[in-house]
């Protein structure tokens, strides 16, 4: 059975789906593993260093992609990448299926069974195999680092024989796994940290990591969560109430990070214009949903913005490919852990059984046909988040 790691084509994107170790597990099972030259430059993996873990290594993406079984990427496979597939082939990935169905689509009619590696299901069970919160993690962690990047004092309070200077402010928006890591981050660097969330359940989240809590309206907060722990689409008047407290909070601030993602939606709008022009000079606010329409009004793609008062708007593409080794480490053990209880060890093949939740709840396309139902509308409201 063949496995392919090819190079990664989307604009910016410095990550790999493979490891040394991962490399090394996946040969172990008696798999033979193609991985394209130069695809782990970016995150600072070798060839060389895929060679010695038992991978051979393709000449092109034709040469790796040709007549493997599973193809494992981190972000979707663009068009040309799929004509290079054969019919049947199994591919992983990121595959942002609820935005890009005409992808999924081409996809199913060129027989490839494709799993979408961002629907994994919130249980227990799958926390390893979750994409999103490895990566998350990641981009909390390097949100602060890129805040501190722009602002131009120092987080902790510092007594000198000069003087005191006083910790800066930080505000985190949205506390799910790149919120908490940017609390814990801020927290050990030093800064005075408070954050919010529609999900009250956050509330003790927050306070163990050191960070106060700010509460926008507690009753309507009650309903704000999924049966799957995502945070459902509140309603306009929440937004409105937010706005009220939010702003009044926000020109205290002196750094403020934005995480809130619903999944297939546009980015809630968080912190509006006249809340960044309410902030101080220097400020700098880090928008970690850019990619997604944004949070911040003002924040630009791939850019960092200054508004008209001075505040830095970061707007960082793909803030765990910052962290490029890391992120392409911990991606590819979700893979390695999804892909390991449907291996047939004696076979040397895996079969993967689709009556295993994170198999269903993953598979968008099978046997020429989408069958995820986000896809084909039997479940329109699930997967908020």
């Amino acid at each position: 059975m063949k496995i392919a790691i090819p190079k990664e084509l989307h604009p910016g994107e410095t990550r790999v789906a493979a490891s040394v170790e991962v490399v090394k597990k996946l040969v172990g099972f008696g798999f033979d593993l193609a991985v394209e030259k130069g695809a782990g430059a970016a995150a600072s993996i070798t060839d060389n260093d895929f060679k010695g873990a038992g991978a051979s290594i393709a000449a092109s993406a034709q040469a790796a992609l040709k007549d493997a079984d599973v193809v494992l990427k981190i972000q979707r496979p663009t068009a040309d990448e799929v004509k290079l597939m054969k019919k049947g082939a199994v591919v992983c990935a990121h595959m942002s299926a609820l935005t890009e169905k005409a992808d999924m689509q081409a996809m199913a009619k060129a027989g490839l069974t494709v799993f979408a590696m961002e629907l994994m299901p919130r249980i227990s069970r799958a926390q390893s195999m979750d994409i999103l919160s490895s990566q998350s993690n990641l981009a909390g962690y390097k949100a602060v680092l890129d805040a501190c990047n722009e602002y131009g004092s120092a987080l902790p309070m510092m007594m000198t024989a000069a003087g005191t200077i006083a910790p800066a402010k930080v505000f985190i928006m949205g506390v799910g796994v790149a919120g908490l890591q940017a609390i814990a981050t801020a927290k050990r660097l030093g800064a005075v940290v408070t954050a919010t969330d529609v999900r009250p359940a956050t509330r003790e989240q927050v306070e163990s990591l050191g960070g106060k809590f700010l509460t926008v309206d507690a009753e309507m907060e009650k309903d704000a969560e999924t049966e799957g722990g995502y945070a459902k689409q509140m309603p306009p008047e929440y937004f409105e109430k937010q706005k009220v407290v939010v702003s009044e909070h926000i020109k205290k601030q002196d750094i403020v990070i934005t995480t809130a993602l619903i999944p297939g939606k546009k980015a809630p709008v968080l912190v509006t214009k006249d809340m960044v022009a309410s902030m101080s000079t220097g400020s700098v606010i880090v928008d970690l949903a850019v990619e997604a329409g944004g949070n911040v009004e003002g924040s630009k793609p791939g850019k960092v913005a200054k508004a008209k008062n001075g505040v830095h708007i970061v707007g960082h593409n793909n803030v765990p490919g910052r962290l490029p080794k890391d992120a392409s480490n911990l991606f590819a053990k979700n893979l390695l852990n999804f892909l390991s209880p449907h291996v047939n060890k004696e076979a040397k093949t895996i079969t993967f059984d689709f009556e295993d939740e994170t198999v269903s709840g993953t598979c968008v396309c099978k046997d020429g046909k989408l069958i995820h139902p986000m896809l084909t509308g039997q479940d329109a409201k699930k997967g908020e988040a």
